[in-house]
């Protein structure tokens, strides 16, 4: 029980330093992980820290090993995940081989967030539920083969019927569609990706370029979605 204990703490410390944006230090671990320590029985400040700190080494020297191509670094007083030197280059020519990330416009995104879990949709149904025209944006989802067309429904007019593409679940690290989070999970992913994108902008006093609210402009403020992760 102990043994699993222990490796269910090193779990999370490896999974919270490798997902950290900045140098995550023992303090920040240590709160976090409150719920695992106390479960092991630590309730001590001073033990706790002991226990993240032997665990953290424990892992800085298992990637410390040859057999990794990542490494574990004290930086700027915490700890982050790094590419070791030596494979700096082979790295390198990987990152140029990437494609740029997708940049979509707030209205593109809540189209195809509606197509997403409404298809196969026609643009009429999509304009029907966003409440404003989006036959302006399909064809910029089209061009991002993030959705292709999907045949044409059998009512009056034969409308074309669109549905996601394999790009999509790749660029969103899904399996299939089934991994989707719920409608009210994905709202808010494009939300904060969106306002995270202003903020610089804002910051800087310039004012965001945001498309109007009837309207699907293509060329007002790109934003980019946060939902893969490079590495």
């Amino acid at each position: 029980m102990i043994l699993a204990l222990t490796m269910s703490l090193k779990a999370q410390l490896e999974a919270i330093i490798y997902a950290a944006e900045t140098p995550i230090t023992l303090e920040q671990i240590i709160q976090l992980l409150k719920e695992t320590l106390a479960a092991q029985g630590v309730s001590d400040e001073a033990e706790a820290r002991s226990r993240i700190r032997s665990s953290v080494e424990e892992l800085v020297t298992e990637y410390g090993s040859p057999d990794h191509g990542i490494e574990i670094r004290e930086v700027a007083g915490g700890y982050r995940m790094s590419t070791k030197p030596e494979q700096h280059e082979v790295v390198r020519e990987f990152a140029r081989s990437l494609k740029p990330p997708v940049r979509l416009s707030l209205p593109a995104l809540e189209t195809l967030a509606v197509i997403a879990y409404k298809q196969p949709v026609t643009v009429p149904e999509i304009s029907d539920i966003r409440g404003v025209d989006s036959g302006g944006v399909i064809g910029t989802l089209l061009d991002r083969k993030l959705v292709t067309t999907a045949g044409r429904k059998q009512v009056i007019g034969r409308p074309i019927l669109y549905r996601t593409t394999k790009e999509f679940l790749m660029r969103f690290g899904l399996k299939d569609v089934s991994e989707l989070p719920s409608m009210e999970e994905f709202e808010k992913l494009v939300t904060e990706s969106f306002q995270a994108e202003l903020l610089p902008a804002e910051s800087a006093g310039q004012e965001p370029e945001v498309a109007p609210a009837q309207t699907d402009n293509e060329h007002a403020g790109d934003v980019v979605p946060e939902a893969e992760k490079a590495g």
